[in-house]
């Protein structure tokens, strides 16, 4: 873990702080979804999703990702009235019950204020804060932490025909252009986090490139996430597109965590924890934990 370049240390949250150790920060996903690529179904009820979200705490995640709108390739887009049903009673139910901070997956404006309202703390936006012109004023007026992701081009056509001349630099330059654009928009750069969007207009090569060099983009002076869980392009790697992903997925988890990587968004949270307890121990890394602190 030596020669990590001006790696962020904490992520400034709507009234909490995230303080980073030397691994990874744990995000775990609750898709409240129909139709997500992987566990679409599983967590559609309420109910579902909230035991999911409670057990996903007890397993060791520092952060809680909900999202109520599938962005998988070719996915069909809900209206935020339907998103905000699907998702405001599980945010609800989950910030009475832990103080782990809550992360709204969404990229429109109308669910990202109500989700805040219920208790999140965090707005992950796949369109980088670009889709929804209100999504800015919602994170300035919320002071929510923000993640700003790369996507090329929508879930309907991302993976079409995803080009890059060289793909680490062009997503290296356009997280450095929208950290710049929310820090011109008046957003602290303390509160900012982006993510290469592994798996959004990328194809298998183009992901194992960004996963390789991700040390990159540390030089952003922001905490980094990557969202490799389960994805495609580990598929491709262990040449079995049928194979449960679990274990090829926590290798890039490793890999991450050697890289420097802040915050890994994850299915299987139990499974990444224990893999990267035992890395550090190996390792002799400090497994030092998530300091979540009040503002004040």
């Amino acid at each position: 873990m030596n020669n990590i370049p001006k790696r962020a240390e904490y992520w400034q949250l709507k009234t909490q702080i995230l303080r980073f150790g030397q691994l990874p920060a744990i995000m775990g996903i609750v898709n409240v979804t129909p139709d997500s690529f992987s566990d679409g179904g599983q967590f559609f009820s309420p109910q579902a999703a909230i035991d999911q979200a409670l057990q996903l705490v007890e397993q060791g995640a520092d952060i809680l990702d909900i999202g109520g709108e599938s962005t998988r390739p070719y996915s069909t887009p809900v209206d935020a009235v339907e998103e905000l049903r699907r998702v405001l009673p599980v945010i609800e139910a989950v910030c009475r019950q832990t103080e782990i901070p809550v992360s709204i997956d969404t990229s429109k404006a109308l669910v990202a204020h109500a989700a805040i309202a219920a208790g999140a703390q965090i707005i992950n936006d796949v369109t980088g804060l670009e889709k929804d012109p209100q999504m800015i004023e919602v994170a300035l007026q919320s002071r929510a932490g923000v993640c700003a992701m790369h996507m090329q081009g929508s879930p309907q056509t991302m993976q079409d025909n995803p080009t890059y001349r060289n793909v680490v630099e062009e997503i290296y330059e356009y997280l450095l252009r929208r950290k710049k654009w929310l820090l011109g928009a008046g957003i602290d750069g303390q509160r900012i986090c982006l993510d290469p969007g592994i798996g959004f207009g990328k194809t298998h090569e183009h992901n194992i490139e960004l996963v390789r060099n991700c040390r990159r983009f540390l030089d952003l002076e922001t905490p980094i996430l990557v969202g490799h869980s389960r994805k495609g392009f580990i598929a491709k790697i262990i040449g079995d597109k049928d194979a449960d992903r679990t274990a090829a997925t926590l290798g890039i988890s490793v890999a991450l965590a050697l890289a420097g990587v802040q915050i890994l968004r994850v299915h299987d949270v139990q499974a990444t924890c224990h893999a990267l307890r035992t890395f550090a121990a190996a390792r002799n890394i400090e497994a030092a934990e998530i300091a979540v602190n009040d503002e004040s």
